[in-house]
Order: structure tokens, then sequence, then C-alpha cells
């Protein structure tokens, strides 16, 4: 009953969070935008956990969680490997400079980014490849939309993609690079239980499909961020989308 009520539940919760996100402002948003990355951290630890056994949880957290730390604490420092940037206070506190919701995020998205993975390759590079990108074209949507809220910013944004201002190339370049080292990782410290897919994992399929679609929504409608939702769409869609032809295939079958 936990495995399948609690999972569901969470991801209720992480939905009608995201969707006061838009209709709020100033501080009110910024609470909201921690609290939905606590509940998507939670969420996803938790189900590697519940479906995977505590290596696989435990794997998540060192690769994901405190790698994500790891880099974005280089980053900050030496401008490696997302460019020379910094963030505000708005987001809570900091260690190093970096806000401590911000590995959480990485951990948040990298779950179901790798767990849709498993779903469309058969072999672990390809996995990797599919899991890494996905997780990068995430942040086309993530880094705009909160370099527009101000909690952080980058000294040398260009050049950026058209329509996208204020976030440089490299930074995206950066993404992918460490989402492929994390998804190797990952696959590597989760053992055999990460590498094959279960029905327990509808809740974080359902949330990877939704981040997609209600962020186009979001960016083309309620954030004004028309350019980020057009490639949003195009390169996160490039991982999301084929889960629909998989799925109509095994219902067809």
């Amino acid at each position: 009953m936990i495995r399948k009520i609690v999972p569901w539940a969470l991801v209720a919760a992480l939905v009608l969070t995201q969707i006061c996100y838009p209709l709020t402002h100033g501080a009110t948003r910024a609470s909201f935008t921690v609290l939905t990355v606590l509940l998507g951290y939670f969420l996803s630890v938790f189900h590697a956990a519940l479906t995977r056994g505590p290596r696989a949880a435990a794997a998540l957290v060192l690769t994901a969680t405190l790698g994500g730390f790891a880099v974005e604490a280089i980053g900050v420092a030496t401008g490696f490997p997302f460019g020379t940037y910094d963030y505000s206070g708005q987001l809570g506190p900091k260690l190093l400079g970096v806000p401590l919701v911000i590995p959480l995020a990485w951990t948040w998205m990298a779950w179901p980014a790798w767990l849709a993975a498993t779903r469309l390759a058969a072999s672990g590079p390809a996995r990797v490849l599919i899991a890494g990108f996905g997780l990068a074209a995430w942040d086309v949507f993530l880094d705009p939309q909160m370099v527009g809220e101000g909690y952080w910013r980058w000294q040398h944004p260009t050049p950026a993609l058209p329509g996208v201002p204020g976030v440089p190339i490299g930074n995206y370049v950066g993404w992918l690079g460490f989402a492929l080292v994390l998804m190797t990782a990952l696959a590597a410290a989760g053992g055999a239980s990460v590498k094959t897919p279960s029905a327990a994992d509808a809740p974080i399929i359902t949330l990877w499909v939704w981040t997609y679609a209600s962020s186009v929504l979001a960016h083309a409608v309620f954030l004004h961020l028309p350019g980020s939702a057009a490639w949003g769409a195009l390169l996160m869609g490039a991982a999301v989308l084929p889960l629909a032809v998989v799925g109509w295939r095994r219902w067809r079958g």
C-alpha cells in the first residue's frame, strides 16, 4: 500500500505546488520554488529506496546530491564548467556560495531522467546518453526561468541561444558534460536494480512527462518566455516524447 499511495501523493503535492508558482510573486514565489525542490527530492530518493533498495537510494544521493553540490561549488569558485555565475540569497542558506537547495534539484530530476532512459534503451551507454541529454535539456527551461526571477546570473551571458538571453550556451554544454558523468556513476553505483524498469515507476515517469509539458505551457503562457518554451519543447521533447511511442506500442501489444 505504501509503495502505491505515497509516491502518487507526493507527485500530487508537487504538481499542486508547481501550479501555485506562476500565480505568486516575490518571496512567496521563491518559497514555492524551494518547496517544489524539497518535494521532488524526497519523492525521487524515497522512490529509489522503495522500489530499488537502499543501495540505489544511496547511489542517487552520492552521485546527484553530493556530486551536484561538488560541481556547483567548483563552478561558483572557478567558472568551470558552467561559466562565471553567482547565486542571489533568495533560495535559502548557502555553503561555499551554493544554495543548499540546488544539489537537491539535481537529484530530483536525475532519477526521472534515468528511469525514462531505461525504457528507451537496452544498453548501458545508450541509457547514459539519453538520461544525460534529458537532464541537460531540462536546464533549457530551468536556467532562463531562474535567471528571469533573479535567483542567479552570469557575468558573461553570451553567446546565448536565440531568444533566450541571460544564459550562455557554454552553460548547457557544462550541464550535458556533468549529466553524462552523473548518469555513468549512477548506473555503476546503483547496481543491477537501477537497470531494470518496473511497473512501480509510473509516478516518476508521470512526473517526467508532467515536468516537460507543464514547463512548455508555463514558459509560453504564464512566464512570457517564448524562446525557452520553444527550445525546451524541442530539446527536452527529444528525450520525453519517445516515451509516448513506447507506451503506445506496449498498449497495442
